[in-house]
């Protein structure tokens, strides 16, 4: 028992020491089944003579434990009662009648079955025969009664020493593989990595870590569910595995993300890896029935060059993968200005929460001008940021660090909150034009917004017709359905409703005429070059009819110049907004702005 490592070894030795130190027969092991035949399956048995013919009979055996005829035998009383059925006579007992001349022939003449009591349940029994039918005496039964005993602690105690070893086992699987692919993951990457960067070292050799990602993977798992992107990821993961040689190592580091350590390698032969791997997932798989060409990204860092440790090398390999993706390119090699970017990046993220958090934006206006007329429509809201350090950041900067840091709706909420604040500020001072605000696809999907608005209204007072909204039409195309019912709410505000950047978002006209908006803005790439360029002209004119047909205001985006206001006014648009009228300005100058505008017009 003490010896033993598996439970199939304790069944056989126990059963060799019974009949060859105890002079038995036979002695077997057999386990009780709970399938409809209520079988006995022998587990383990020695015979005293090994004769072919006797072995043949035990390995062809069969048994029950059922409380049937056949199962009147010494072991199935044994099972059933959880008490020893001893010194039962194989040549007189009527139990034993359908082997009786089988154990006349063999030379069996008594047995006795004891049995093997598992957590409280007779789940075996050890039998054990002998030629002499007046074998097992009292004291011979005890000395057997305990050494049953003493084998169903075994059994007990190794069946807790293997599940305690494969819950060892499993914790330890779960520690260093993926669960989904069955991969190594980033602990025993890094693990690996480390130890190879010794082995390299101590040789003066270099070596590589390229980080693969699959492109475009949300978008394939928002589509066609998380069981074809884990088949995707799976797929991924074999094919890298196929192509791994010695020495070399793959990890899944992330979703459809994986590491692969190439020892003995410069930055040369990396690209040229990453190359053929970029080319080998260039084909289509199959996903969900369909045949989709998902490709891959690799970014790249070596050892010594770019990093002394695990932990820093696959970290630039990201960098590398992420600059990769953000140039639309297949692979990219980490460079220190990478780390440079990711360091600003991360410093200016802390200082816009910080700007955020103590309202330290500012809110700038950009006047509005009827073409006709001349006279003010309203100005746009803009949010800028003057770093105290940095001067004044691109707001497409900051907008695009906040979208990606989750600081995108407190920025906006502070400009929504700034916005009102000056409308009253405004109808305060005797100023009475409208301030429109700008609402991002991710605005849109916000659920707090509707209640963020109400409340912005409730507090200021503020009249329906003293803000505006303006959604950018790509915003809408992304999700057309959710974006309609956000903008039914938010126009039974009773507020007047653009659509910015218009022309450059792809919307189909059957959607546009559902949208319940009162204005589109023609995006300011066809507005710079209408005075040079016929397309533009002819973009902009179709635009401005096609508003018109709709019943909707037309705004022209970008009027920097007096040509391309003349010809606005040809094309009968109604608004225009750019430098040529006003640069955005402070919104606290506004009022001074529109003073000094009116007296040039008398």
């Amino acid at each position: 028992m003490l010896r033993a490592a598996q439970e199939q070894d304790l069944l056989h030795g126990m059963c060799r020491v019974i009949v060859d130190e105890g002079g038995y027969r036979l002695a077997f092991v057999a386990y009780a089944r709970h399938d409809a035949q209520q079988s006995l399956s022998i587990m383990a048995y020695t015979i005293q003579r090994d004769i072919p013919e006797e072995r043949d009979f035990f390995d062809h055996l069969q048994l029950t434990w059922a409380d049937t005829g056949l199962g009147q035998h010494a072991a199935a009383i044994a099972i059933r009662s959880g008490q020893p059925c001893v010194g039962r006579s194989l040549l007189t007992d009527p139990g034993h009648a359908p082997w009786r001349e089988d154990a006349i022939r063999l030379g069996y003449a008594s047995l006795s079955a004891f049995p093997l009591s598992i957590e409280d349940n007779a789940t075996g029994v050890l039998l054990i025969a002998h030629s002499d039918p007046d074998a097992f005496d009292e004291a011979e039964v005890r000395l057997l009664g305990e050494l049953a005993d003493d084998l169903a602690y075994g059994i007990s105690n190794l069946r807790s020493r293997i599940k305690r070893h494969e819950a060892e086992e499993h914790i330890a699987r779960m520690a260093f593989y993926d669960p989904l692919t069955g991969l190594p993951n980033r602990t025993l990457f890094c693990t690996r990595l480390q130890s190879a960067i010794a082995d390299v070292r101590q040789r003066h050799r270099s070596l590589a870590v390229l980080l693969v990602s699959a492109m475009h993977f949300h978008e394939i798992s928002d589509t066609l569910g998380y069981q074809q992107a884990d088949l995707l990821t799976c797929s991924f993961a074999r094919q890298l595995e196929s192509r791994l040689r010695e020495g070399q190592f793959v990890a899944c580091v992330g979703d459809a993300e994986f590491a692969l350590l190439y020892p003995d390698i410069d930055v040369a032969q990396a690209v040229r890896t990453a190359h053929e791997l970029v080319r080998e997932f260039s084909s289509p798989v199959e996903v969900g029935g369909l045949s989709i060409s998902v490709g891959i990204c690799t970014g790249i860092a070596a050892f010594p060059g770019h990093g002394a440790d695990a932990d820093s090398l696959i970290r630039r390999a990201r960098m590398a993968m992420l600059e990769a993706k953000r140039r639309g390119s297949a692979s990219a090699v980490f460079t220190p200005e990478l780390e440079q970017q990711r360091t600003t990046r991360l410093a200016l993220m802390i200082d816009l929460r910080r700007a955020i958090e103590q309202k330290a934006l500012m809110l700038y206006c950009q006047p509005k001008i009827d073409l006709t007329t001349k006279r003010i429509r309203g100005a746009e809201g803009l949010v800028r940021w003057l770093h105290p350090s940095q001067g004044m950041i691109p707001t497409e900067e900051f907008v695009r660090i906040a979208e990606t840091s989750g600081l995108i709706t407190p920025l906006t909420y502070h400009v929504l909150e700034a916005a009102f604040q000056q409308t009253y500020e405004w109808r305060d001072i005797g100023l009475d034009q409208p301030l429109s605000v700008n609402l991002s696809a991710h605005d849109l999907r916000d659920p707090t917004l509707i209640d963020k608005l109400k409340n912005l209204f409730s507090t200021w007072g503020t009249q329906p017709d003293w803000i505006q909204f303006e959604l950018t039409e790509s915003a809408l195309m992304e999700d057309p359905v959710g974006a309609l019912d956000a903008i039914r709410r938010i126009k039974a505000l009773g507020v007047k409703l653009f659509i910015d950047d218009f022309g450059i978002g792809y919307s189909s006209l059957s959607y546009l005429h559902k949208l319940p908006v009162d204005a589109i803005k023609i995006d300011q790439s066809f507005v710079l070059s209408i005075p040079d360029n016929v397309v533009s002209a002819a973009i902009v004119e179709s635009t401005i009819d096609l508003g018109h047909r709709l019943d909707l205001e037309v705004v022209a985006e970008g009027v920097e110049t007096e040509s391309a206001w003349k010809r606005l006014v040809d094309l009968h648009c109604d608004t225009a907004q750019g430098y040529y009228v006003a640069r955005p300005m402070p919104a606290e100058q506004f009022k001074d702005w529109q003073v000094r505008y009116e007296a040039s017009l008398a």
